[in-house]
């Protein structure tokens, strides 16, 4: 059961996350466990004034400003829904439009973009080392222009997915955990199975399972990752989730078959993604202009995915788990449904449509999760701004 009102303040005034005030939200393995938590009671306690039909704006006006350079339909509708959740006016960054194709620089685009900008929201996950490298340089450019005086104040900035991190979605996924088991401190002990799966496509991003296995230990859960061999991520995050496990007192442990982790599992997080070193490889192509040698990168790495075609969710897997049908099945969407999107791929039509309105439920958490990043970055005393916001009890909506 969702915590009230006044027991969500009540909470937040037991962890210190000053530290967040007029910072970046760039990894959730920058923040520590206090600010974390913290970040979960303000995104519940803004979904508790919006169901009860009270406005969380905290901005009369002001910019919040996106810059997608991958495809996305649930992280760019979530920064949508955020910003306008606290009352920024949302502007989209469509480089194609922009002056960058012309020459223009890193630091010169992300000073014009933040003139009244409160929020910059950034996805850049397509190569690795490339993405966390260009929202740094972003953050080194905004407060050159701060210092400058050029620009009156210093915008914000969060990853909405970058090649090592996906703040938003693993948050996100934190959020619908800590209400399906009614609280994070019934997280500890849980198995999570975070597992490859099959896809007939290439080139999928390493930042999603990376997310989950820095993030889940903190909270004690336990987590196996499976991977078929040669399907290895960044090794300093799985490093990181063996000290994270070894720390909180939980496991974390690594196996090569999907029957192994989906073992008496709580949940499980089934999804393709990409070799780590391909991706390096592949990124080192994109940068040389060798169009040769990615198209034979990309039919090597297809070529091998299809050897693992049996990396799929089935009933029969789902019946290892701890709770069978009832263990729940997580995903940030879109999914490569066999029969449905695609002849082969991650999870069987049975198992996605069993599990369907629980992943809808995981996917409405993001907004929220986004919204409260943005509060707890502008906000300078988070309690009491809630509290007042409760108290003035404005209708987000006339609903007479």
């Amino acid at each position: 059961m969702a915590k009230d009102f006044s027991a969500l303040l009540d909470e937040l005034k037991g962890y210190d996350f000053s530290g967040m005030y007029n910072a970046d939200f760039l990894h959730t393995w920058d923040k520590t466990t206090d600010e974390l938590r913290a970040l979960y009671a303000v995104a519940a306690a803004l979904r508790n004034l919006r169901e009860r039909n009270i406005s969380p704006r905290i901005f009369d006006s002001g910019l919040a400003v996106s810059l997608f350079r991958d495809n996305s339909t649930r992280t760019r509708f979530s920064f949508s829904k955020a910003t306008n959740l606290l009352g920024l006016q949302l502007q989209d960054l469509d480089e194609g439009k922009s002056q960058i194709a012309h020459g223009e620089t890193v630091r010169e685009t992300a000073t014009m973009i933040s003139f009244m900008a409160d929020v910059i929201g950034i996805r850049d996950d397509m190569y690795i080392g490339k993405g966390d490298a260009y929202m740094a340089e972003v953050a080194e450019s905004v407060d050159e222009a701060y210092k400058d005086g050029v620009l009156d104040h210093r915008p914000t900035l969060i990853s909405l997915q970058s090649d090592s991190d996906h703040p938003t979605q693993s948050s996100a996924d934190m959020l619908y955990l800590i209400e399906e088991f009614g609280g994070l401190e019934n997280l500890r002990g849980k198995k999570v199975a975070v597992t490859w799966a099959y896809s007939p496509s290439y080139g999928k991003p390493l930042s999603c399972p990376q997310s989950l296995i820095s993030l889940l230990p903190r909270f004690g859960m336990d987590v196996t990752l499976a991977h078929p061999e040669g399907y290895d991520l960044m090794g300093d995050r799985v490093e990181a989730a063996k000290a994270y496990a070894a720390e909180s007192g939980c496991t974390f442990k690594q196996v090569n078959t999907m029957a192994e982790a989906f073992e008496g599992a709580d949940i499980v997080i089934p999804k393709s993604w990409a070799p780590y070193a391909a991706m390096e490889k592949r990124t080192n192509l994109y940068a040389e202009g060798d169009d040769a040698g990615i198209k034979a990168l990309e039919k090597e790495l297809l070529a091998q995915n299809a050897t693992h075609m049996d990396w799929c969710s089935t009933r029969e897997l789902m019946a290892k788990t701890a709770h069978g049908d009832d263990t729940i099945y997580m995903h940030p969407l879109p999914a490569d449904i066999s029969g449905v999107s695609c002849e082969h791929g991650e999870v069987m039509a049975d198992v996605f449509d069993m599990h369907r309105v629980g992943m809808y439920k995981e996917a409405s958490y993001k907004p929220y999760a986004i919204a409260a990043m943005i509060f707890l970055q502008k906000v300078k005393d988070p309690v009491a701004t809630l509290a007042a916001l409760e108290a003035a009890a404005k209708p987000r909506w006339n609903q007479a």
